[in-house]
Formats: structure tokens, sequence, C-alpha cells
């Protein structure tokens, strides 16, 4: 079973071409308009293990907010598509991860209800051409379109680049746990009987 979403997404502010499989090696293709952001969503891929293909087209004339926001949207859509019925998931999954300096924490629940923890000051309002307030934007996004639990906090903090870096780096390795599989796992790992 590929765990595979092809996903378009038309608005009058972006215009947005995903494909996201859950079960690849680290590729990615992504064109966002933003530099420091793509450099993220690559991490992102690598760190995951996901093959992700991207095209945005945002009208970044006005500012970075639409185009990042709504990608975050339908990655978190493509994401809930991709699980499926979540059978034989582990379903959470977390990770602290190190970039240099700093030091984050990342865990995830799929369990089908948003919800959303951040404790994170960035000391910077601009990562390259990217403003630092989008991060969070951007995983609010994620975690409310995937109906997911996401929790990040930031216990050491430093750079702004190596925070957003351990960030995206840190949600990947906590969600390739999440979707992975467990051959213990014959059903969905809840006592309700549903995720």
């Amino acid at each position: 079973m590929i765990r595979e979403v092809l996903a378009q997404r038309n608005t009058k502010e972006t215009q947005i071409q995903m494909k996201l499989n859950l079960d690849g090696t680290g590729v990615s293709d992504i064109s966002t308009g933003i530099g420091f952001f793509d450099h993220m969503l690559e991490g992102f891929t690598r760190h995951g293990l996901f093959d992700l293909q991207l095209r945005v087209q945002g009208d970044l004339q006005v500012d970075d907010h639409h185009t990042i926001e709504d990608t975050g949207i339908v990655l978190g859509s493509v994401i809930r598509e991709a699980v499926g019925d979540k059978k034989g998931i582990r379903r959470y999954g977390s990770f602290i991860l190190p970039m240099d300096e700093t030091l984050v924490l990342c865990a995830v629940d799929l369990c089908g209800r948003p919800y959303f923890s951040w404790d994170a000051q960035f000391p910077t309002e601009k990562i390259g051409g990217m403003s630092t307030e989008m991060v969070r934007e951007f995983f609010y996004a994620v975690s409310y379109s995937a109906q997911m639990n996401l929790h990040i906090k930031v216990l050491t903090p430093g750079n702004s680049h190596h925070m957003a870096e351990a960030m995206f780096k840190s949600f990947a390795k906590a969600l390739d746990m999440a979707v992975s599989f467990d051959p213990r796992i014959t059903d969905v790992l809840s006592t309700k009987g549903s995720l």
C-alpha cells in the first residue's frame, strides 16, 4: 500500500499543487517563492523520509502570510488523507532535536482532534525572506488541517535559523514515528476502536 496523495488548492491568494508520499526516501522538489521556507520544507522531507513535490504561486507582493499558511493547510490535509484509516500505525511520535546551541521538542498524536501548543520566541523578526511569526502560523495550520495534536516547545533558545530548522526537523522525525506501522497493532491504537 503506497500512502501517497496529490492535492491542489486554488484561491485568489494562492495556487498550490502538492504530492506527498509518507513512505518515501526523503526526495523533494519544492518551490514556494520563499527561499528559507523551501529550505525548511526540504529539511522536513529529508529527515522524515517523506517524498514531497510542491509548487506554490502566492501573493508575495503582499507578504509571506498566505503562501506559508495555505501551504500548511494543504500539507495537513494530505497528511490526514495519506494516513487513511490509521490501522496499524503507532499514532504517537515525539522527538527532541539539537541544532547547535538550540534544543527543540516536538510531539504528535494523530488522534483526529486538532490541538496546537506552542512555546517559542524568536529573537529576530525575519529569517532570510520569511517572517519568524509565520513559523507558528504554519504549524498551527498543519495541526488543524491534519486534525492532530501538535506540541512544539523550544527547550534551549538561540539563533533564529537554528530554532526554526530544529522545529521542522523534529516535526519530521515525530511525524515519521507516528505514521509508521507496528506489526503488533492490528487495528487502530485506541480503546474507542476509532481515531
